[in-house]
């Protein structure tokens, strides 16, 4: 499939924004800022502002602010104010996604890009894998708004923390005679099953352990929430007179100011407590128990909106679900440095075939180009501001809040008139290397 001329442009979108409780409000959250200038709207001071969200989701949609014509020739009608939407944009061009991307997803983006401002605790989550997004999507249409699997990678633009996947055998343990209140919660002939089980065991009966007080904690009744909740709180008051309290346990004093008497702070002590700092990068495969806890990041999906929530929430919550889900792998999870290409740009490469992402920070005078590549891309300018051009087309002036659209094939060359941070969102690279 060839590309028309006027499909080798850079297209430029207006995004959505996502006002969730948990999101820093006002001019703090940098989802506001970047909002501000893409859409040429006021930001509320008291608002939260949670995330951008730049794609074809239905739940966020992006819009085409000037379209060209459609592959047939007929200008697509586009709303003034609004434009046409990216997602029926490609559906009237979709040889913009590359053969390869519109034989593996069809006429649609694979994944959804988007910034993250997190104020407070994002709920315990998982998210679901095909098989089972399919079914519950089936069966709750209402709470599960589509049939795909949502992979991600969280990648930090400033500090960012997060729960993530089950800690160790022997830091379970550990926790467990330290946090004599769990085993109170759960009973004792569960905790003596972790306590008594080793390595040597073999992998499936730890996980089926595992599962079981898992999902014996996050079943207890709310008043021995609140109940163990309060004793936990008492004690660790008082032992801060004489220790140090560690890192998770200050963590689990702040999530229960934020979500008092709720079951995922005390299911906190089961996750790793993994702290990123800027550049560094974190994904998640379906079936994955994890919840953001402050900070602010890039993120990358599949397109999907689909989430199972347990805890730290007051949104639906599936309890059920959850722990029969979950993979119940134990350990640390991998961080990704990213894979430098030149001097300025670095490449994050999850094991998702739906996505990857680029960072580049060029300081002022220099330029970068990232090569044509056989699948779409999304531009976002976190910071700076240069000129951009798309294959030997005139350039164009790009600046913070710009999120642009290129199409499968097209190089994009960029210099910065002033330190430029730019992100590139486009469809993991392996994908084309396994059919070369």
């Amino acid at each position: 499939m060839g590309s028309t001329p006027s499909q080798k442009n850079l297209l430029r979108l207006r995004c959505s924004v996502q006002n969730y409780d948990w999101g820093l409000k006002g001019h703090d959250s940098r989802v506001a800022r970047l909002y501000a200038r893409n859409s040429g709207s006021e930001t509320r001071p008291d608002s939260p502002y949670a995330e951008l969200w730049m794609g074809t989701h239905e739940s966020g949609p992006s819009f085409v602010v000037q379209a060209p014509r459609a592959s047939n020739g007929v200008s697509v009608d586009v709303d003034d104010d609004v434009g046409v939407s990216l997602k029926k944009w490609i559906s009237e061009n979709p040889n913009v996604l590359g053969d390869k991307v519109l034989h593996n997803w069809g006429c649609d983006l694979p994944f959804l890009f988007k910034v993250l401002s997190v104020a407070k605790a994002l709920s315990i989550q998982a998210h679901p894998n095909k098989e089972l997004a399919r079914a519950l999507h089936k069966a709750q249409p209402d709470v599960y708004k589509d049939d795909n699997h949502k992979p991600e990678m969280a990648l930090a633009i400033t500090e960012f923390e997060a729960l993530c996947g089950f800690i160790s055998l022997e830091e379970l343990k550990g926790v467990l005679c330290n946090v004599p209140e769990i085993v109170e919660l759960v009973g004792s002939a569960y905790a003596n099953q972790i306590l008594h089980i080793n390595e040597q065991d073999g992998e499936e009966k730890v996980k089926s352990v595992l599962r079981l007080i898992f999902t014996q904690l996050m079943s207890a009744s709310k008043e021995m929430i609140t109940k163990v909740l309060s004793n936990i709180k008492s004690r660790l008051q008082i032992e801060s007179q004489v220790r140090k309290l560690t890192d998770k346990e200050l963590l689990v004093l702040q999530l229960e100011k934020q979500y008092p008497a709720d079951v995922g702070v005390i299911s906190a002590f089961f996750f790793n407590y993994v702290k990123l700092n800027p550049g560094e990068a974190l994904y998640l495969g379906a079936d994955e128990p994890h919840a953001y806890v402050s900070g602010e990041c890039i993120e990358c999906m599949a397109t999907s909106d689909n989430v199972v929530r347990a805890g730290l929430t007051p949104k639906h919550r599936d309890v059920k679900t959850l722990c029969s889900m979950l993979t119940y792998k134990q350990g640390f999870p991998e961080i990704l440095q990213g894979v430098p290409l030149n001097s300025y740009v670095r490449r994050y490469l999850p094991p998702f075939d739906e996505f990857e992402v680029d960072q580049c920070i060029l300081p002022c005078g220099a330029s970068a180009v990232f090569p044509a590549v056989s699948g779409p891309s999304i531009f976002l300018v976190m910071a700076g501001e240069g000129i951009m051009h798309a294959g030997s087309s005139k350039g164009e002036v790009v600046t913070e809040g710009d999120v642009l659209f290129a199409p499968a094939n097209t190089e994009i060359s960029i210099e910065s008139e002033s330190e430029l941070q730019l992100y590139r969102a486009g469809v993991n690279d392996r994908l084309f290397q396994a059919s070369l």
